[in-house]
């Protein structure tokens, strides 16, 4: 599938029916384009198979009512249409995105309550989300921005309107020709890049950001249960910028991302080392089981 976005062949499930990809539209006035009353999932099907998909569904409801609406479809409705549209559209190794968000209604201001909750799902091929950065290591960028404090917003949520100042901060890290940028939180310790999780090895321990102000996401759980059943020790801990230099591997983890390595945050080299290479191996494998 080639071309622009919204100018591709096959459909989008929207709000209960199937519709041409291209009459997949909302209104100018939709109220998640003005206020980001948005929530979403990025998911991974392999072999016709979408990992880990029904976590994925329960989170968008999770999601939905930290944003305080009401998805009007169930969990297993919901996982019903993502396979449809896997189904329609003659894929079986996909990236599934399904977006909740208020949308057009009698109410056109911050107030949003009267408005009806839509939801669309749509799937296409995608490959590495990193290009051959997933081999050779990915560089990264350290952003300006930091990661809000939970008090200012539900940082435990998927909601479109944290992902502001990861554009901006992915931006200018290609203008840099970085592949992404990591944040800092607003204490101050490492917390994750824009749109994936990040851990560290140091002496044959892992370390990884406490999700504490970021997304928990569901490849940083997988991931990590992975390392305990190998006997690997897990520190989930708040980490200071300057621990980087310690540390001898990095890599990310998401849902598009999978496992990535990481070469280089800035100013601090890592290798790609063994454990990252067995995990990352050991991850492609389990999505495809």
């Amino acid at each position: 599938m080639v071309g622009a976005y919204d100018d591709r062949d096959g459909k989008i499930w929207m709000d209960g029916k199937l519709v041409e990809w291209r009459a997949a539209n909302v209104h100018i006035l939709t109220h998640a384009l003005h206020y980001a009353s948005s929530v979403f999932e990025g998911e991974r099907a392999y072999g016709g198979k979408i990992f880990l998909s029904r976590k994925h569904s329960e989170r968008l409801h999770f999601s939905a009512g930290m944003m305080e609406f009401e998805i009007p479809w169930s969990v297993d409705q919901i996982e019903a249409a993502k396979y449809e549209v896997l189904k329609v559209n003659g894929l079986t190794d996909a990236y599934v995105r399904a977006v909740a968000f208020r949308g057009a209604g009698p109410d056109m201001g911050v107030s949003s309550a009267r408005n009806p909750v839509r939801l669309a799902i749509a799937a296409w091929e995608w490959g590495n989300y990193y290009g051959d950065a997933k081999f050779k290591g990915a560089k990264l960028d350290i952003s300006k921005w930091r990661r809000p404090s939970p008090e200012t917003i539900p940082t435990a949520a998927k909601a479109a309107g944290l992902y502001m100042i990861c554009t901006m901060s992915k931006h200018a890290a290609e203008a840099k020709g970085c592949s992404d940028a990591i944040f800092f939180d607003y204490r101050g310790y490492v917390a994750e890049a824009t749109g994936a999780n990040v851990f560290f090895v140091k002496d044959g321990e892992v370390h990884t950001p406490l999700p504490d102000a970021i997304l928990n996401g569901l490849t940083r759980q997988t991931v990590i249960g992975m390392l305990k059943e190998r006997g690997v020790t897990v520190r989930e801990r708040h980490i200071m910028p300057e621990e980087m230099e310690g540390f001898e591997q990095c890599w990310l983890t998401g849902s598009a991302a999978e496992v990535t390595p990481v070469g280089q945050i800035g100013d601090y080299t890592f290798e790609v080392g063994a454990l990252t290479r067995e995990i990352a191996e050991a991850y492609e494998k389990l999505v495809r089981a």
